[in-house]
This record gives C-alpha cells, sequence and structure tokens, in this order.
C-alpha cells in the first residue's frame, strides 16, 4: 500500500492526515503554544499524531469507526485530532461545557467506540452516563488520569514504533471519506450531528488561506474558541499546513486579554462578545481629560480609516491629528492585542458596525465573515483589501451564494457538508434541487458582490401590524451599550417591541460606584436609579431603527445568562426559545398581561 507524498499540503493533500503528516515534514519551528508550557515543535506534532494513530490501531480503533474528544481548548485536543484522522477515524468533538446528559446525546447519536477526554473532571462526567452508552469501549484522559481510563502517554505508548502503520492507515482514507461529525451547538432543539467530509475541509481549508494570502511566512493564530466548534478546527487546518504556530490561552476566562497580548498573534478568531468588552473596557478608562484626548483620537482615526479603505489620501491636518492621537490613545487599544496588531476575524454571531468602525479607528483590522457548520464554518469573508464594512464579505473560492424569493441566503459548493448523521429528513430539508443549502438566514448580496445578513428566518419578529423585524441587529447595537452584557428582543404577534437586559459584572460595579447604587446584581436590576441609566442610553441606540423596530419597554433580569443555566451555546449565542420560555412572565409583564 502506497504511503502519502511526504510534502503534501492543502493544494495536493487528500486527507486531513496528509496535510498533518505532511506539514510536520515540511516545516520547523513551533507547532503549539501554550502558557506555562514548552512548545511543541512540528517534528514533535508529527511524532505525537502518529503515536496516537497507532495507539488508536493497537485499541481495534478501525477506519471509519468514530472516536470522540472531550475537552477545552488544549494543545492535547488538537494532537488527538489529527491522531484520530491518521488512524482513519472519523473525529466527534464534545463540547467541554456540556452536561452529563448532552455528553451522552452527543455519544450515543454518533457511536462513538473511543473517547478522548480532557482530565478526571470530564471522566466523573461520563461515569454519570456511561452505562447509557454500550458502543463506547475505551477512555483516554489527555492529563492526569481517572478510573478504568487510559492516559495519552499510554496511548502513545503503545503507538511507538507504529509510523508504518499511521501512513498505511492514512493513505487508505479517501476524500469523500467522512472526517469528523460536528454537532450544532442547537439553539432550538437537539443537537443534529454535521457530516463533513476531507474534501469539505480541505476544500474551504484552501479557499480561506487563498482569500487571506496566508503563505505569506508562518503566522501565529490565537486559540481560545472550542475545538468542538468548526471554526477552531478549521484555524488549526490552516495554521499547521502554512507552518504557522497555534498559540493556546490558558483557559482562564478573566486572563483572555492577558493571553491574547503574551501571544503576541498575527491572527485572532472570535466571536463578537470579545471585541464588544474590549471596547467597553478601553471606553470606560478613558475619562477626564484622557477621555477627551481619546474621543477626539477616535473621531479622526474613523475619517482616516474610512478614507484608507475607500482609496483616498487623509487630509494633510487629519494625518497630522492622526498620528498625535494614535500616540496618546488609539495605541493603547492596538497594544491591548499584542505587539504584532493582528487581523481579527469574528463571526458566529452579528456584530455591530459601530464595533468594527471602533476598532478600524484604532487601527485594528476586523473582518466579519460568515458560514455554518454546515460549510465547515466559512462561506464568505472581508480581507484587508476587500473590506465593506456592514458586509460578512465576498464568497471564498469555490463557493456561490444566491437569494431564494424570501430573502433566505442560499449557498453552494465543494464545502457543503455530506448530510446530517442519521437524519435524512432534516438534511432534506435543507438542501435544495442543485446542492444548494438553504442557510435559514435572511439577506442579500449586493452589486460588488458583498453578502449582507439581516437576521435569523426562524428568529423574526412579526408584530400584531404584520412587520417583520430582524431582533439580532437590535440586539447587537443594544450590546453596544457598555453596561449590558445581552439583550433580547421579544414582540412577536405584539403591537411594539421590549427587551430582557442583563448587566455585565464586570461593567455593573463601575456603574453602581458612579450612581451610588449597590453592586449587588439582584438588587441593581430593581434599582430605579439604574434604570433611569440604562432608560437613556435604550432611547440613544432606537435613534438608529425605524420606530416599529424600536424598544418600548424593558427589564433588567437579576443575573447574567449563561451556558451553565442553558441560556446560551458554547459560541455564546442565545438560545431563544429558552429564554423567552424561562422569562415569560417578565415579558407579559412588559404588556401589561
Amino acid at each position: 500500500m502506497s504511503t502519502p507524498a511526504v510534502l503534501s499540503d492543502i493544494t495536493t493533500a487528500r486527507t486531513l492526515g496528509e496535510v498533518a503528516l505532511g506539514a510536520a515534514r515540511r516545516h520547523t519551528g513551533d507547532a503549539l503554544r501554550a502558557p506555562g508550557r514548552a512548545p511543541v515543535a512540528y517534528g514533535e506534532l508529527g511524532r505525537a499524531v502518529r503515536e496516537i494513530a497507532a495507539g488508536l490501531a493497537a485499541l481495534g480503533v478501525e477506519s471509519g469507526d468514530r472516536v470522540g474528544i472531550l475537552g477545552g481548548t488544549v494543545p492535547e485536543w488538537t494532537l488527538s485530532d489529527f491522531g484520530a484522522l491518521c488512524s482513519g477515524a472519523t473525529v466527534v468533538p464534545v463540547y467541554h461545557t456540556n452536561s452529563p446528559e448532552e455528553c451522552e446525546y452527543v455519544l450515543a447519536h454518533a457511536g462513538v467506540k473511543l473517547l478522548i477526554l480532557e482530565d478526571a473532571k470530564q471522566a466523573a462526567k461520563i461515569a454519570k452516563v456511561r452505562e447509557n452508552l454500550p458502543e463506547l469501549e475505551q477512555i483516554i484522559v489527555m492529563t492526569g488520569g481517572a478510573e478504568g481510563a487510559l492516559t495519552l502517554a499510554e496511548l502513545r505508548a503503545k503507538g511507538a514504533g507504529g509510523e508504518a502503520l499511521a501512513d498505511e492507515r492514512v493513505a487508505a482514507v479517501s476524500p469523500g471519506d467522512p472526517a469528523t461529525i460536528v454537532y450544532t451547538s442547537g439553539t432550538t432543539g437537539p443537537p443534529k450531528g454535521c457530516v463533513l467530509t476531507h474534501a469539505n475541509l480541505l476544500s474551504m481549508a484552501g479557499a480561506y488561506i487563498d482569500r487571506l494570502g496566508l503563505r505569506d511566512e508562518p503566522y501565529v493564530y490565537f486559540q481560545y474558541l472550542p475545538l468542538a466548534h468548526v471554526l477552531a478546527r478549521m484555524v488549526a487546518i490552516v495554521g499547521i499546513d502554512t507552518g504557522g504556530t497555534l498559540a493556546f490561552w490558558s483557559g482562564d476566562a478573566k486572563r483572555i486579554v492577558e493571553d491574547i497580548a503574551e501571544a503576541a498573534p498575527t491572527h485572532v478568531p472570535t466571536v463578537p462578545r470579545l471585541l464588544e468588552k474590549i471596547q467597553t473596557r478601553a471606553l470606560s478608562q478613558a475619562t477626564g481629560t484622557k477621555g477627551q484626548v481619546f474621543a477626539r483620537a477616535l473621531k479622526t482615526g474613523e475619517r482616516v480609516a474610512k478614507a484608507r479603505r475607500a482609496g483616498r489620501s487623509p487630509s494633510p491636518l487629519d494625518r497630522v491629528r492622526h498620528a498625535i492621537g494614535d500616540r496618546l490613545a488609539l495605541s493603547k487599544v492596538r497594544a491591548v492585542l499584542g505587539p504584532n496588531t493582528p487581523i481579527v476575524v469574528t463571526g458566529a454571531a452579528p456584530i455591530g458596525t459601530e464595533v468594527i468602525e471602533f476598532f478600524a479607528a484604532c487601527g485594528v483590522t476586523v473582518l466579519e465573515g460568515y458560514g455554518m457548520t454546515e460549510t465547515c464554518a466559512a462561506a464568505t469573508l472581508n480581507t484587508p483589501s476587500e473590506w465593506r464594512v456592514g458586509s460578512v464579505g465576498r464568497a471564498l473560492p469555490g463557493t456561490e451564494v444566491a437569494t431564494a424569493q424570501d430573502g433566505e441566503i442560499l449557498m453552494r459548493g465543494p464545502h457543503v457538508f455530506a448530510g446530517y448523521h442519521r437524519d435524512e429528513e432534516a438534511t432534506a430539508a435543507v438542501v435544495r434541487e442543485g446542492g444548494w443549502l438553504a442557510s435559514g438566514d435572511l439577506g442579500y448580496v449586493d452589486a460588488d458582490g458583498y453578502v449582507h445578513i439581516t437576521g435569523r428566518k426562524k428568529d423574526l419578529v412579526i408584530t400584531s401590524s404584520g412587520k417583520n423585524v430582524s431582533p439580532e441587529q437590535i440586539e447587537s447595537a443594544l450590546r453596544e451599550i457598555p453596561w449590558i452584557s445581552q439583550a433580547v428582543v421579544a414582540g412577536d404577534r405584539r403591537s411594539y417591541l421590549v427587551a430582557l437586559i442583563t448587566l455585565d459584572p464586570d461593567e455593573a460595579p463601575r456603574l453602581a460606584a458612579e450612581i451610588g447604587a449597590p453592586a449587588d446584581a439582584a438588587a441593581m436590576a430593581q434599582d430605579e436609579r439604574v434604570r433611569a441609566v440604562i432608560e437613556k442610553e435604550i432611547a440613544a441606540v432606537n435613534q438608529r431603527f425605524a420606530t416599529i423596530e424600536q424598544i418600548k419597554r424593558f427589564a433588567i433580569l437579576p443575573r447574567d445568562l449563561s451556558q451553565a443555566d442553558g441560556e446560551l451555546t458554547p459560541t455564546l449565542k442565545v438560545k431563544r426559545s429558552v429564554v423567552y420560555d424561562r422569562y415569560s412572565t417578565a415579558i407579559d409583564r412588559l404588556y401589561g398581561d
């Protein structure tokens, strides 16, 4: 049996296993880094991946068997992922924040044979539901140990010397074979397993590399998003193929800004919430005379950024003002993201244009993209040279984007998934004639090919007057208010819109100190002084929307929404139906019911 070409990359590789092994042979330097730990060089990455692949084979994992991975965003996750792919297995990622019951659903539905999990804490979750998983034969623990489980070191020891076996397994995999089954985070109903083939993932990784020109030099990619989400894994594929470094975070959400600065990344894949928090922190610290300097610097920075995007030269006066303002104020925002002023790529949820303009004024490029798990995380993307604020960019190479008669975004291309695992009915509901994937999102493609998303089809609020309102854009604008963490708009079949608001735990104490209110979240929710501040801010936001889209009344909830309480997905999307149901009484009160 032939072995894969030793220098294969995205352009020639047939499978992800070939990408990993080819990268290990072609590249030098650090492949993986994490705070407080020795880096993993490309040579060690190749050795680890082969040993994991051969170790899995020694435990009876056959090509096509499902191997689950349950853990946080750590280097061992990526090593296990590539190792399992090189064994010929289909990888089933599981969110580390899942409850035992949620883990059970994914593992049982996918038919996982072997599970690699992070530590004893995750092992304890699986122990609670293990008796309901008859197909699960073996558990491997990445760090530490757990009763009845092998350690990752022991797995690698079983595979030591099995390089030839790993190469044979890789050569036996075909491009159309399932590489992974990624379960959607499920804003409504149980998650569905998206089957993504090697060809699907390779096509999108190649398009991403081409569009952003990522072969120019080895870049540093900050990894903090959950690896159970396909975007973070796409970044891993891209980074390893191009000889870059995957810089992992510490795992401490309170240290994420410090982690970014220390990692000194060139690229930061993220979700809007992180950017909103950085903006809020920057604006909250700019008070007094410093605040006035910062405000003037921002205005000049915005004019300069817009001129440059339009291909114009800023005026001589603006150039001088910008140089001064940048040195005194704007450079401090860039410093938060490290010394390399990284390109920031955001997706998964809408982001306000004001947030993007804020960072652009500070000299940080924020590129909004769009895609779904079913399209390997991406389909469209803005780039530094093709950038239209308010859009999600143009279609990536190989991707076609169109709109249905009702405005639903349709996509077609080699990156579109193979279907939902064990759910032909659900697959048929989204894959239309001609191979078009119905996204469930509403939007349009402008004359220059830029795609604009206006809302989620199933989330449309239809007022009693028959007006269709997309709540996402309103919610995004409300989250720009520094005191607000989450906003959920309601008003279906009602005469006006209302909103459920949560206070930002990091910013609420500052608000409490400013107005002399108690710092307790529940007490602040009932404090009329707090309500007055929030009401004034919402009134300002309302001016950006048509009358029917404005928030007429609001309620402040006594705590923030959370994953632990089932209100947010692991990528911080609001589970709208859960929130509507849980706080139905509060919504009714806003209408006097």
